[in-house]
Order: C-alpha cells, then sequence, then structure tokens
C-alpha cells in the first residue's frame, strides 16, 4: 500500500539507523581503562619501579583501539558498536592475568602478548579496510576448503611441524611457533557458510521421511562425512582432540543453522559417539584423557606423568579458594596450576576473582556471542547468516570446551580461551574473527537508496530493454539460417514431408522468439531485485559492484516507487536497520 503524498520521507522509509560511533568511542575508553587498571591492581608496587611493562600495554591497547575505531568510522561506520570494546577488554584482562602469572613464575609470556596485540589488531584494520563487502568471501568458497586442508596438513610435515606436549598442531618457522589450526576455523567457517548457502534447498527436500524426522541423502552428506573424517584425522595424527571437537562441532552448528533439521544433529551425535569410542579403543593418548576426567581424584591417576589429572585437580582447587568474591588480584597462587596463562587461564579468573568476576567475563564472552548473531539475523543474504552465525558459534563453542574442561564437565582439551589465554595464533584468528563480524553488522545495519527514479535510470532502463531486443533479434536470424539451411540440405520428399507433418518445428514468432530466448525487462529486473533484498532495493555503496546487484535492478527499483509515490516526491537514502 502506497504511502500518502504527504508523508515525509522519514515517515515513509522507517526511523534513521545511526551510526552510533560516539558511543562506541566512550566504550573503548572504559574497556582500555579495565586493562589497564587491570594491570595496576596485579602489582601496585610496579608504578614506581620503572617497568615499563603497564605503560606499553597500555599504549598498544589504547592506540590500537582508537586505530581500529578511526577504521571502523570510515569502512563500517554503521558496524555493531559494542563487539570492538567488548573484544578489547577481554584482551586487556588477559594481558593483565599474563603478566600477574610472569611475576610469580619469572616468564615472560605478557609482553609477546603485548606484541601479538598490536599485530592482531592491524590484521583487524587491514580485513575491515579492504573487506568492503562480505559477500565477496563467497567466491572463494572452494579455495577456503583447499587452504583449511593445507593449514591442518602444515604441522605434520617433517621439519616444518612441532610436537609439544604430546600435541602436533604447531610449526615453527625462524624459532617462532604458530598453530595453523586457528586460522583454518575461519577458512572451514567459510566454506561451510558458502556450501550449505548454495544447497541449502537440495539438502531440504531431498531424502526419505521416517517418522518426524527427514532423512537427508547419502550424497548430500558427504560434506559431514568430510568434517568427521577431518576431525577424526585430526584427532589421529596430530593428538588434539580440542580441535577435532571444535571443527566437528562447528560444521554441525553451521548446518543445523542452515536447516534446522534435528536429523542432522542425531546423525553428528552418532558419528561423534562411534568416533570417540574407536578412538578410546586404539589410541592411547585418548584413553589417557577419558582416565583423567573419569578417575581425576584417583592417586595413581593424579600422580601419573605424563598424561595425569594434577591439573584438573588443582584448577579445581584453586576455583574453590576463590569462592564468591576471589582472593584479589595478585593475591592468589595461580602458579601451583600448570599452564595457568594459557589451557587454565579460567581458573586463575575465578581463583583471583572469585565467582561474581568470573561471571562478569563470562558475560562479555556472551555479549560478544549474541552481537554476532544479532548481525546474522539483520543481514540480507543467506551467506552473510550463516558466516555471522557459524563464527559466533565457534567462539561460543570454543568457550563452553575450555570452560568444560576445567570445571571437569567434559575432559580437558588444551584449548585455549579467545582473546585471553597467552599464544598469537589464537589472540590473530579471534581479532580477524570479530572484525568479520563487524564487517558484517556494518552491512546488516546500514541504510539502503530508495526513492523516485532519475533520468539516468530512466536511461539505463531504455539501453537494458534496447540489449535484449537486439539479442532477441540475432538469436531470431540465427534460427531462421538454420532452417533454411536445414531445407536446402534435404534431398528426398519424404524428408520434406516429416518436416512439414504435425508436430515439427515451426517458424517462431518474434514475440515467442523474444520470450524464448532472452529474458523480458520484467524479468531481468526482478531477478536481481531479490537478490539485493528486502524490498527490492540495494543496499547503500553498492553502486560501484554490479556482481551485487546490477545498475538496472536499481534503476528498476525506483522507477517501481516511483509510480507508487507522489512524482514530487523528495528522494531519500533512510531505512530503518537492524538495531
Amino acid at each position: 500500500m502506497s504511502a500518502p503524498a504527504g508523508a515525509s520521507a522519514q515517515e515513509q522509509t522507517g526511523p534513521r539507523q545511526k551510526p552510533r560511533r560516539l558511543a562506541e568511542l566512550l566504550l573503548l575508553v572504559l574497556a582500555v581503562g579495565i586493562g589497564v587498571g587491570a594491570n595496576i591492581l596485579v602489582d601496585p608496587d610496579q608504578l614506581g619501579s620503572g617497568d615499563p611493562h603497564i605503560l606499553l600495554s597500555g599504549l598498544v591497547l589504547g592506540i590500537g583501539a582508537l586505530l581500529l575505531h578511526v577504521v571502523v568510522r570510515l569502512r563500517a561506520k554503521y558496524a555493531d558498536p559494542y563487539v570492538l570494546p567488548i573484544v578489547v577488554a577481554l584482551n586487556g584482562l588477559g594481558i593483565a592475568m599474563i603478566h600477574r602469572i610472569d611475576l610469580t613464575t619469572d616468564q615472560s609470556a605478557a609482553g609477546a602478548q603485548v606484541v601479538w596485540t598490536a599485530f592482531a589488531m592491524t590484521a583487524a584494520g587491514l580485513v575491515l579496510w579492504f573487506l568492503k563487502d562480505h559477500r565477496v568471501l563467497r567466491r572463494i568458497t572452494y579455495i577456503c576448503l583447499l587452504l583449511s586442508g593445507l593449514l591442518l596438513v602444515l604441522p605434520l610435515l617433517p621439519g616444518l611441524g612441532l610436537e609439544l606436549n604430546g600435541a602436533r598442531i604447531w610449526v615453527s618457522v625462524g624459532g617462532r611457533t604458530f598453530q595453523p589450526g586457528e586460522v583454518a576455523k575461519i577458512t572451514l567457517a567459510v566454506f561451510f557458510a558458502g556450501y550449505l548457502s548454495t544447497n541449502r534447498d537440495l539438502i531440504l527436500l531431498a531424502g526419505k521421511k521416517v517418522g518426524p524426522m527427514r532423512l537427508p541423502r547419502f550424497r548430500d552428506m558427504a560434506p559431514m562425512f568430510a568434517a568427521w573424517i577431518i576431525a577424526i584425522g585430526v584427532l589421529v595424527f596430530q593428538r588434539d582432540l580440542g580441535s577435532a571437537i571444535l571443527f566437528f562441532g562447528l560444521f554441525l552448528a553451521m548446518i543445523y543453522l542452515a536447516t534446522t533439521r534435528l536429523s542432522w544433529i542425531v546423525i553428528g551425535l552418532l558419528l561423534v559417539a562411534v568416533g570417540g569410542f574407536l578412538a578410546s579403543q586404539v589410541f592411547g593418548h585418548v584413553a589417557a584423557r577419558l582416565d583423567s576426567w573419569l578417575n581425576a581424584f584417583d592417586p595413581e591417576v593424579y600422580n601419573r606423568a605424563p598424561g595425569g589429572s594434577g591439573q584438573i585437580v588443582q584448577g579445581l582447587f584453586g576455583l574453590s579458594s576463590g569462592g564468591l568474591f576471589g582472593q584479589g588480584l595478585g593475591q592468589g597462587r595461580p602458579d601451583l596450576v600448570s599452564y595457568a596463562n594459557s589451557d587454565m587461564i579460567i581458573t586463575a579468573f575465578g581463583e583471583e576473582l572469585g565467582l561474581i568476576g568470573l561471571s562478569a567475563v563470562l558475560v562479555l564472552f556472551f555479549l560478544f556471542v549474541t552481537r554476532g548473531f544479532r548481525a546474522a539475523l539483520g543481514t540480507r543474504d543467506a551467506f552473510g547468516k550463516l558466516l555471522a552465525a557459524g563464527l559466533s558459534a565457534v567462539m561460543v563453542l570454543q568457550l563452553f570446551v575450555v570452560v568444560g574442561g576445567v570445571t571437569r564437565l567434559i575432559p580437558l582439551t588444551g584449548l585455549t580461551t579467545p582473546f585471553m589465554s597467552a599464544g598469537g595464533s589464537s589472540l590473530l584468528s579471534n581479532w580477524i574473527i570479530a572484525a568479520i563480524i563487524l564487517a558484517i553488522s556494518h552491512t546488516a545495519r546500514r541504510p539502503v537508496v530508495t526513492g523516485p527514479a532519475t533520468e539516468a535510470d530512466l536511461a539505463e532502463v531504455a539501453a537494458h530493454e534496447a540489449a535484449l531486443r537486439e539479442s532477441a533479434r540475432q538469436d531470431e536470424q540465427e534460427r531462421a539460417e538454420r532452417r533454411r539451411d536445414r531445407r536446402n540440405g534435404e534431398q528426398t520428399d519424404g524428408s520434406q514431408a516429416d518436416e512439414d507433418a504435425p508436430g515439427a518445428e515451426q517458424p517462431a514468432t518474434p514475440a515467442e522468439t523474444t520470450r524464448g530466448t532472452a529474458p523480458s525487462p520484467d524479468t531481468a529486473a526482478t531477478e536481481p531485485i531479490a537478490a539485493a533484498g528486502p524490498g527490492g532495493h540495494r543496499d547503500a555503496g553498492d553502486e560501484d559492484e554490479d556482481h551485487l546487484g546490477g545498475t538496472p535492478t536499481e534503476a528498476m527499483s525506483r522507477l517501481t516507487d516511483h509510480d507508487r509515490r507522489d512524482p514530487g516526491g523528495s528522494r531519500s537514502t533512510e531505512r530503518g536497520g537492524a538495531s
């Protein structure tokens, strides 16, 4: 129903969506203050000792946050205003706790974490700057699959792979170690989003129905089997239970989000049960993990080296000693827990901040995940929805595996806490995930172009219609020439009679040729309009990207809007977006 002639552009297009960059800047100041304040509370005496760590970490967080804010303001000004401050706060708290553990263990992991923070922030800024529209990632769907396979194979190569603590998931280059699997979770998410957004209808409609569930066809289950084989391969050859759970869980989450079919979850859980049982019977390291989980307080299991449960038990005692309010930053004994600055950093926060402080940290993670799902709901393309939801799901899945492992809910896996644990590869990949979610949220929240057609739009539509007519004329000429050649080549009357018999091909009229060989102007305009988004309007800023809609589509959209509205109405570029 068209709007009244006197209605304003604001009333016709909905409330204006504000960029809210000022709110982001104020929250960034608070986030940097939380990180710097936590660093000071760890050991207040270091302020007068000349230790440059507090100043250096504060400058990296502050300048990095400010530069990222500028990049967001210039390239994605409608992005979610809460994502960047949440990530900066988590990163700052992680640096503070790593520094606190360094003070009691004579390590220098905090300095390396500050350097990796600067590098990760730079990488996130580059992603935001060059990723103008997340839909370009759909072009490299199968390239991401090949890249994922390469990243997972790299640690197995002789001379390049490095085995630490029984797991072969690192590569060593120039004395520096890196975990390719952290980047692989991003490339796998891009592949799954591209594959499922393209084949979703085929997976939904095909297959037999058994009771309330519709089972997928075997050939449609090939990606699931591939993901299962990848997970088992990681578990077998790299001896990394955490990455195996993460990769397979990522695919399960994304295929359920794409299809909402319970059958996929049931099949996936069955594959997990079968794979876990076989691995526990065949591979000793998996059996040792399960034994240390089920019999953690058994003295024999506790004192076993390697593969004992001492790390788990000490972490549980640390959490219990924190109580409700915690011992206070710098007052606990996280150094009693092995790998307290990486795998077990959650127990360090629980001991020194207590249940309330640890719950606040977990709430920050959940806020980040919910903003990712909010971006997925707001964006208008299936690929963007699945990618944002998949990256958010992998974040919450990794957090669940970490917290479940240190609290003995599930076996300990060795995964790191996103943004907080010591480790450059994890920090880098998670900052890139945050940047991609920011780019998708910008697409979801930005206004779209609406309004009456301009003279340029009319000229573009006329040129498009002329091109269609010319194409139809050329096709008709080619068909006439083929019919003439066929008649000239016929040698007998019988063949001529066959051609004149009922059912033989008859010369097509120009109108029929136009319908059969080229789409009409309405059809040509309607098809890209459906791909452009709700209401048939293209997103603002897409005028220079033909692969995202095409100018004839935008012109036809404005022509349709021009017919419904007052010819003298003003042009508007505002539309309500996702909050």
